[in-house]
């Protein structure tokens, strides 16, 4: 029995972005009902190029790319349907498989009726997403996300690319996708610590913009790590339609709104840059960068200590890690520095005042930042 109020619809979340507006589709069980959701959303497509990681290829991306091949587009002819997998893991975000798909997409005649149709996590959503959206200038893309990270992030908002060697995610575009479909049953396959990871962004959207929300995973977390299913749905759900305002008031970052999403991602991104991608999963190292954060926060005395206590309460059990033994300053800062918020070279980080609202503030000490790494080495 979940605690706390639920939503009275949580299968279906809208983001608002006028003409490029779409739909993110939540479910159980739920794939077949997601491809006809497909050829309807996407009725003129002709041909979908089905772009999977490794890992879910077999279960999930061919009965996906079979359904589909069986379909009939709007004129009565069938869908044309090409397949690839990428390797699983952060260093698939490379200009090298970048590069792979732009040959094959080349290859298969892709063209305007063409729909990118990813399947996977984060990576495979970032990739596909930036092939779709620069070759011939852009076209059409679907996100079928396979883990919790991505459903709750980076299958919503657009924001598609690859990492350079030393930075991350700092090649991209900002392509919309047309539709995005979750089916939570696809978590069950999930290894315990990919979903856990997943759960740092969750905990995420309670700091920076839903009290309630958070006061709700407080009183649920062991249903979510234990994926009790409707705890999960209404997670996903309540993750989702977060993002969804954030990136509907501030679709390109013009306004400052959307870096709240931010929260803890100038440190992990340092975390997991130094500590080598993929040896530190992203939601953990959001975890470990928003313990970060909080301390920082503390330090300038913006919120209270309590903020930080109830959130390293909620992150431990959720199984997440509030600490990196291995954190090296002198190693992040260079990271840091590149990062996509340093304005005119000042560091600017998303620091909470309270559960539920935090600030986008620059001009801070390296001091500071150095004391909050420190403080989660322990």
């Amino acid at each position: 029995m979940l605690s706390g109020s639920q939503t009275p619809d949580s299968s279906l979340v809208e983001v608002s972005l006028d003409n490029r507006s779409y739909r993110i589709e939540i479910g159980t069980d739920s794939i077949g009902e997601f491809c006809q959701s497909i050829l309807s959303a996407l009725g003129d497509m002709s041909h979908a190029m089905v772009i999977s990681d490794e890992a879910v290829e077999t279960r999930w991306a061919m009965p996906i790319a079979s359904s589909i091949a069986k379909a009939k587009t709007d004129s009565g002819d069938e869908v044309r349907v090409n397949l690839i997998s990428i390797p699983s893991g952060e260093t698939s975000k490379s200009f090298e498989q970048l590069d792979k798909l732009w040959q094959w997409m080349l290859e298969s005649s892709c063209d305007r009726r063409s729909v990118v149709i990813a399947i996977g996590g984060g990576v495979i959503g970032d990739l596909a997403g930036f092939a779709a959206a620069t070759f011939t200038r852009g076209i059409r893309f679907v996100q079928v996300p396979t883990t919790l990270l991505a459903m709750v992030d980076s299958s919503v908002g657009g924001k598609t690319g690859i990492n350079l060697p030393t930075a991350k995610n700092m090649v991209g575009a900002f392509w919309q996708p047309s539709l995005v479909c979750i089916d939570t049953a696809i978590l069950s396959t999930l290894p315990d610590r990919d979903f856990r990871s997943g759960l740092g962004e969750v905990v995420k959207y309670g700091v920076i913009d839903d009290a309630e929300f958070f006061h709700w995973l407080e009183n649920n977390a062991s249903a979510l790590a234990d994926r009790d299913d409707d705890a999960v749905r209404y997670a996903v759900a309540k993750s989702c339609q977060s993002k969804a305002s954030v990136v509907g008031e501030d679709e390109r970052e013009t306004t400052g709104r959307r870096a709240i999403l931010n929260y803890g991602h100038t440190f992990a991104h340092a975390i997991e840059a130094t500590a080598g991608y993929g040896n530190v999963l992203h939601g953990e190292a959001v975890a470990i960068g928003m313990q970060m954060a909080a301390s920082l926060a503390i330090e300038l005395k913006l919120c209270e200590p309590d903020l930080l206590d109830r959130q390293t309460k909620l992150l431990k059990a959720c199984g997440l890690p509030t600490t990196f033994a291995a954190a090296d300053p002198q190693a992040m800062l260079p990271v840091m520095r590149r990062d996509k918020k340093v304005s005119h070279g000042n560091l600017r980080f998303v620091l909470p005042e309270r559960i539920g609202s935090v600030l986008l503030l620059g001009d801070i000490q390296e001091s500071g930042v150095i004391n909050a790494i420190n403080a989660c080495k322990a």
